[in-house]
């Protein structure tokens, strides 16, 4: 079957496009745009399909990444990268849960296009020194030297702890049971003193203007939210981005979804994503694999 490889690894070229862009449907429409190549590629003359196919997502994510990147300059508020809901499968895989957070996603958009390109073809998939040299263009010794610019850069800032699912699950339970009964001191018991919360809106739909930084903050802001808001409201515990997190309904369609991350059994942090356009691909899984 003539396009049988690229089904193959669909999943996988899926996977790479999106953690170099940050962004489901840009990498959607890179895999696309990849078919479109390889279906007019001399596939008998291409020896490692696999490989071949990373090198063409790879240029067209790097094309799309610098056009990205100049237009998210221009971006109302905070910038997080769209999420995408996951099986529980995919966490059991902790290499790729922790590569697709979104707290190792936000890292990565602080590093250059070729170096995220570099990191995350080298640290997450493996790939030799000189398969990514041919995808980017450059040689080999470039390529070490970026990796290790890169490595050092995401280490510097990466979570210093491995999520444990089970302790996250009942953070996520307590905190959506929190917010459902209006309990303010079972928010305060639930968030750490010093938890963060950003809040990305595009300027589409009211959010917070900037971080909400504090327990007592925080605790307040939400639940004044809650009391506040029309419409029915309803909080589910999902898997996102392979870790579990929240989704919140209004009147039956989703209105955000919440990114936690715990230490100790408390939140830390908490990335809320209100954009509409980041909030499509929410009710069907997304399929990822290294």
């Amino acid at each position: 079957m003539k396009n049988a490889p690229f089904v193959t690894h669909r999943s996988l070229l899926f996977t790479v496009a999106y953690e170099m862009l940050g962004s489901a449907a840009d990498a959607e429409d890179v895999v696309q745009e990849a078919w479109l190549r390889w279906a007019d590629t001399d596939q008998a003359a291409v020896q490692e399909p696999r490989a071949y196919l990373i090198q063409i997502v790879t240029r067209q994510a790097l094309n799309r990444l610098r056009t990205l990147s100049r237009r998210r300059e221009d971006y109302v508020g905070d910038w997080l990268p769209e999420p995408v809901l996951t099986s529980p499968d995919v966490g059991e895989d902790l290499e790729l849960a922790e590569s697709i957070s979104m707290a190792m996603l936000t890292v990565l958009e602080t590093l250059g296009p070729t170096e995220r390109a570099v990191f995350v073809l080298r640290e997450v998939f493996q790939a030799p020194y000189e398969e990514i040299a041919e995808a980017i263009g450059k040689t080999p010794a470039a390529v070490r030297q970026i990796a290790h610019r890169a490595r050092d850069h995401v280490a510097a800032r990466r979570p210093r702890l491995r999520v444990d699912h089970t302790e996250q699950q009942a953070a996520v339970e307590r905190f959506l049971a929190a917010i459902r009964t209006g309990d303010v001191q079972g928010l305060l018991e639930v968030l750490a003193p010093d938890v963060v919360m950003v809040t990305d809106s595009g300027g589409l739909v009211p959010a917070a203007p900037k971080p909400i930084v504090g327990a007592d903050k925080l605790a307040a802001f939400l639940i004044g939210v809650t009391a506040n808001a029309s419409g029915r409201h309803a909080g589910t515990a999902v898997w996102i981005n392979g870790a579990p997190a929240a989704r919140i309904d209004v009147d039956g369609e989703v209105a955000a979804a919440l990114s936690l991350t715990v230490e100790n059994g408390r939140i830390t942090r908490i990335y809320t994503m209100r954009n509409p356009h980041k909030l499509a691909r929410l009710d069907a899984e997304a399929t990822l694999a290294r």
